[in-house]
């Protein structure tokens, strides 16, 4: 069992770390065009 516990947590340091990163400006961007509406959320998020 304690190494399926280190392979989860292998892949979750894995996920963390590639995890894409958005600046400040991008986040508010992305809010500001989810008010609009002109987008789908699922559209905003891929």
């Amino acid at each position: 069992m304690k190494e399926k516990t280190s392979v989860e947590q292998t892949m979750r340091d894995i996920r963390r770390h590639t995890r894409k990163q958005y600046s400040a400006e991008e986040n508010i961007r992305i809010v500001l065009e989810g008010l609009r509406g002109e987008d789908s959320i699922a559209e905003l998020c891929r």
